[in-house]
C-alpha cells in the first residue's frame, strides 16, 4: 500500500488484522507506526480514536479492540468531542469503526455488541448521522436504526467490507433457516467479550437471530465493491455503492441520506477548540 498511501490522503481504522501480537504480547505496532493520525489535533491520547473534519462532515474515528466501556479513556474522549461539534460548521456527524453493530450476515453475527451497548446512546444523542463499518467481507446499508429498532433519528449503517480480500466473500445470512450462529461462538476476545443475548422485544423477541432479513436491514448484497459519499448540502447526502465488477457508470446501491435537524436535535457546546481538518 506504501505508493498509495504516501500520495493519497487516508484515514484508517485498526481492525482485527492489525492486532497482530508481537513479543511481550505488543499489539498494533505495525498499524501505529504506518500511519500518521491527526490524534493530538483533535484532543485524543491514543491512535485508535481521533477526529478530524472534511468539508461539511465532522469524523470520529472509534477503537473497537480497545476499552471503550464509559470509564474508559477512549469513551470519555468521545463525549468531549462530541459536545464540541459546532453543526453550523459541520453539520454532518459520521462515526467510523471496524467491526459493525447492524449486520444481518452470519459471520461476525452481532460480535460487537458489547461496544454497541456502550456507545450507541452517546452517538444517538449527538444524532449522529452515519456509521460506516467493515468486518464483514459484504456490502449491507441500514434504514435509520437505534436499539435495533427503526428510528428517523438514528444513523444509517453501512458496512463497506467488500473492498477485496483472500477469504472470500461474506453469503450466508443469519436469518436464513439453519444459519443462526451459535451465540456462544460470537465472542472476540479482543473486542469486549460477550453482551450478544436473545432479544428481548421485537419481531426477533426469544431468539438470537430474526427469521426474515431484519427490518433495519435495507439492503445486502454479497459483491465485491466500493461507496462514494458527497455531501451536497448541510441537509442532504448521496451514497452511491458500485460493484467492482460493474462498468464504471453501473450503480449497485444508491439512496440520499436526509439530515432532519428540528426533528433531531443535537446537544453541544461550542469551545475554541479547532479539529485536524483534510
Amino acid at each position: 500500500m506504501q505508493p498509495l498511501v504516501s500520495k493519497v490522503p487516508l484515514m484508517v481504522v485498526e481492525g482485527n488484522h492489525e492486532i497482530e501480537k508481537q513479543v511481550e504480547n505488543q499489539t498494533f505496532v505495525a498499524y501505529s507506526s504506518r500511519f500518521a493520525f491527526p490524534a493530538k489535533e483533535s484532543g485524543s491520547s491514543s491512535t485508535f480514536y481521533y477526529s478530524f473534519n472534511a468539508g461539511g462532515i465532522h469524523f470520529v474515528m472509534l477503537g473497537a479492540y480497545i476499552a471503550y466501556h464509559k470509564s474508559s479513556d477512549q469513551y470519555k474522549w468521545l463525549e468531549r468531542d462530541l459536545a464540541n461539534v459546532d453543526r453550523s460548521i459541520t453539520p454532518w456527524l459520521v462515526a467510523v469503526w471496524h467491526p459493525p453493530w447492524y449486520s444481518s450476515y452470519n459471520a461476525h453475527y452481532r460480535e460487537a455488541e458489547c461496544m454497541m451497548v456502550a456507545m450507541e446512546e452517546l452517538l444517538y444523542s449527538y444524532a449522529v448521522d452515519i456509521v460506516f463499518n467493515g468486518h464483514v467481507h459484504a456490502y449491507e446499508r441500514s434504514n435509520r436504526v437505534y436499539k435495533y429498532t427503526l428510528d428517523p433519528c438514528g444513523p444509517v449503517h453501512i458496512v463497506v467490507g467488500d473492498g477485496g480480500n483472500r477469504e472470500k466473500m461474506a453469503v450466508v445470512h443469519a436469518d436464513e433457516p439453519g444459519n443462526c450462529p451459535d451465540p456462544t461462538t460470537t465472542p472476540d476476545q479482543h473486542i469486549g467479550g460477550f453482551c450478544a443475548f436473545n432479544f428481548t422485544t421485537g419481531p426477533a423477541a426469544g431468539q438470537f437471530c430474526w427469521d426474515k432479513q431484519p427490518d433495519y436491514s435495507a439492503f445486502r448484497e454479497s459483491s465485491f465493491g466500493h461507496g462514494i459519499l458527497e455531501v451536497k448540502n448541510q441537509t442532504w447526502a448521496l451514497w452511491t455503492w458500485h460493484r467492482n465488477q460493474d462498468s464504471r457508470s453501473g450503480i449497485g446501491d444508491q439512496i440520499y441520506i436526509v439530515r432532519q435537524p428540528d426533528k433531531c436535535p443535537v446537544r453541544y457546546t461550542q469551545t475554541k477548540r479547532s479539529y485536524a481538518s483534510i
